[in-house]
């Protein structure tokens, strides 16, 4: 067993033949392959999550936590113990305990250089701390409206020092009841223009496809007949109130926008209530899309309510790499065909 302190490159591709198809660490960055974990920590992402003496559902349990701790992660392994589970991967976290990755987002903490100077249009930005909260007004001690989390994406549509404690806040748009909430500066980061150019641009629109592949849970990306990226899914699942299918067929991607705050149903039950959800690309007009997803790491295996979920990297890559292309002051691009996108078990 090994932590990522003493895993190499060679290792980690070996590591991903156990099926994880190259993202052997869910939305761990792959730079973490060459430092020491420095400012890598893990969101508890479910209601409980359990810690055990050694990577596996059967060792000893060690410690309970509670949705929203942070713990750190000093290494990761596989469960040799479940040669045939879906996702293998287990962080250690501290001395002498272990979690489960599916539950457990990486996050890291980097604070911002806010900046005064917000255009009239707004700007993307995506949050760089565990999780935030975004108040009613730019006071701490204000009502806050919603929490949110690392790697959520948000327009940013105005900022302002704040009489309360003489900070920078930034005002960002929930885009599904359109009311503004405020966040501390330091915790957003603008996203620049560069970050959001078509990837491939010398790619004729037609010779790029997707394909999904249910059964497996994985997608792939083409360039004419080339794969050119490869990552694992979760897709439509059997849940408390109903089972969701993610549809089989040919569509495309022809409805895109950066953030969206996605909300149904009754959240003690299956519902949910998911400001930011970053990078959807929409293929039916029933509002099925790929999304990133940052309130589960479980990928490989379906948990949705129909939506293609990815890892919000992956889903920045294909957001930037599909059509349409969506400028960086437009809200969404809504344009057909949009990029082929095969839906097959």
């Amino acid at each position: 067993m090994k932590d990522l302190r003493a895993l190499t490159r060679r290792d980690f591709l070996k590591l991903s033949g156990f099926g994880l198809l190259g993202m052997m660490m869910p939305r761990l960055p792959l730079q973490a392959l060459d430092d020491t974990f420095s400012n890598i920590s893990g969101r508890v992402a479910s209601p409980v999550l359990w810690t055990y003496d050694r990577p596996s559902s059967g060792g000893e349990r060690v410690k309970m936590y509670w949705r929203d701790l942070i713990l750190p992660i000093t290494g990761v392994t596989v469960n040799e113990e479940e040669p045939e589970a879906y996702n293998r991967v287990w962080y250690k976290v501290g001395e002498g305990a272990f979690a489960y990755s599916g539950s457990v987002q990486p996050v890291r903490t980097l604070l911002n250089k806010p900046t005064l100077g917000i255009p009239s249009t707004g700007r993307l930005a995506e949050v760089t701390v565990p999780y935030t909260d975004a108040f009613t007004r730019p006071d701490p001690q204000a009502e806050v409206g919603y929490r949110i989390y690392y790697e959520t994406v948000h327009w940013v549509m105005s900022a302002a020092k704040s009489p309360a404690d003489g900070q920078v806040w930034y005002e960002i748009l929930d885009d599904k009841w359109d009311v503004y909430y405020y966040v501390p500066g330091a915790h957003l980061r603008l996203i620049p223009d560069s970050e959001l150019t078509t990837l491939s641009p010398d790619i004729p629109d037609d010779k790029k496809r997707i394909e999904v592949h249910l059964d497996d849970q994985y997608l792939v990306a083409y360039e004419y007949e080339t794969p050119v990226f490869m990552t694992r899914v979760a897709t439509g699942a059997m849940l408390r109130v109903g089972t969701y299918y993610t549809p089989r067929g040919l569509f495309a991607t022809y409805h895109k926008r950066a953030t969206r705050h996605m909300a149904a149903g009754d959240i003690t039950a299956s519902g949910f209530d998911l400001p930011g959800v970053p990078w959807v690309m929409y293929f039916t007009e029933s509002g099925i899309s790929l999304h990133g997803t940052y309130w589960h790491n479980d990928f490989g295996h379906p948990r949705s309510h129909g939506c293609i979920n990815l890892t919000p990297q992956a889903a920045k890559w294909l957001f930037r790499w599909t059509a349409p292309h969506v400028p960086p002051r437009d809200e969404f691009t809504y344009k057909s065909p949009g990029t082929p996108l095969l839906i097959q078990d």
